[in-house]
């Protein structure tokens, strides 16, 4: 589903010549095996990760990276993929490594995807605790500690403003797609039913006004 998704989002051709496509922060791999061999058109898919957490391995190219520099030369990927992987990376300087790398391996025309959990969503993902991210970052783990979920609080969410500032620093446009991905999930996980009906309506505006307060921020981003 999540393949599926990101496919549809970043509006990607379903004909012509094979793609190179990377995937930042493979994960299970479910999302690379999508591309590599169940996506609208064939893609050459690489994957990178820290560690090898592969469940789907099948029909992709897989390297071990230490940190957030990648292996691959200046503008050789079609299309990139980072899949709520920033928030895992390390500070800001890596955050701002990890963008600026996904530039610098993104052809001229390439496009990529950008996704990070909002800092201001109420209940954080990963731990399933209220207001985790909301407090200050020194603040985080002990917040956790006290509701015993853990020691230690190893993500760094973003919110709209900090995640397009670092955006703009690493020279990439970008187009935050929240209104359309959730008309994409109901597309997928629920045809034809009245909320995807009524959610293909919602003005663009209103979507704006919002744009802020999704728990999931979204991008399409491509070279400035």
């Amino acid at each position: 589903m999540k393949g599926r998704k990101i496919e549809r989002l970043l509006d990607l051709p379903d004909g012509g010549e094979m793609p190179r496509l990377l995937e930042v922060g493979a994960g299970s791999g479910g999302i690379s095996h999508y591309f590599a061999t169940g996506a609208s058109r064939r893609y050459q898919v690489e994957a990178v990760d820290v560690v090898d957490n592969r469940q789907n391995a099948e029909g992709y190219g897989f390297r071990l990276i230490d940190g957030t520099d990648l292996p691959y030369p200046d503008t050789c990927m079609d299309v990139v993929i980072s899949n709520h992987v920033i928030e895992h990376v390390g500070g800001e300087r890596e955050q701002s490594n990890h963008l600026a790398e996904i530039r610098r391996v993104m052809k001229q025309d390439g496009v990529g995807y950008v996704a990070v959990p909002n800092r201001w969503m109420l209940v954080e993902p990963h731990y399933r605790l209220a207001f985790l991210s909301w407090w200050p970052e020194g603040m985080r783990s002990g917040w956790l500690r006290l509701w015993r979920k853990g020691k230690h609080y190893d993500c760094r969410p973003l919110s709209r403003r900090q995640i397009e500032r670092l955006l703009d620093q690493a020279r990439l446009r970008y187009e935050q797609l929240h209104g359309e991905a959730l008309v994409a999930i109901l597309d997928i996980e629920r045809p034809g039913t009245f909320a995807g009906f009524v959610m293909k309506r919602v003005p663009a505006a209103v979507w704006r006004r919002i744009r802020g307060i999704f728990p999931t921020l979204i991008y399409r981003v491509r070279r400035a």
